[in-house]
């Protein structure tokens, strides 16, 4: 039981280190600047450096294919994302407010929200399924490891 409390904490963390990275990607779409090739060099590096230390095949190391995967799969979720608070915030200042509609905006965007973390979840399964538990336990460490001290290594 023990056990699958840290496998559930280590992957809500690493869920959240994949949120912020996923909201670095929606910044950089915003502004017209995202580079896919360089977005998954960056996955690859962030992944060998989780795996540094462990004894990690080269299959093994392939876990950025699947982290970079749910990030191509989530591409149309992050879309519908911006797309819903664009109707949300047409629909908060419109003459009238109309509490069905924004109902209805909610109501899709906690769907897609459950979408990418169905995704997420999956791709975090699916990673740890290729590593051994040591292998898993010191890449969960290591990957959340870089969230703690913010951005850049900085406190805060």
């Amino acid at each position: 039981m023990a056990n699958f409390k840290m496998t559930t904490m280590l992957a809500a963390l690493l869920a959240g280190s994949l949120a912020v990275t996923a909201g670095g990607v929606a910044f950089a779409d915003n502004v017209k600047t995202f580079d896919p090739a360089k977005f998954n060099q960056h996955i690859e590096k962030r992944v060998d450096r989780a795996l540094t230390g462990t004894d990690a095949t080269a299959d093994q190391k392939k876990v950025s294919t699947i982290i970079e995967q749910a990030f191509t799969d989530m591409k149309p979720l992050h879309d519908k994302r911006v797309e819903n608070r664009r109707a949300m915030a047409d629909a908060m200042q419109a003459p009238t407010i109309d509490k069905a509609k924004i109902e209805a905006l909610r109501q899709e965007q906690m769907k897609t929200a459950d979408a990418g973390s169905k995704r997420f979840t999956q791709a975090l399964t699916d990673a740890g399924d290729v590593l051994s538990v040591q292998q898993r336990q010191a890449f969960f460490k290591k990957w959340s490891e870089r969230g703690e001290h913010g951005h850049h290594g900085k406190r805060g």
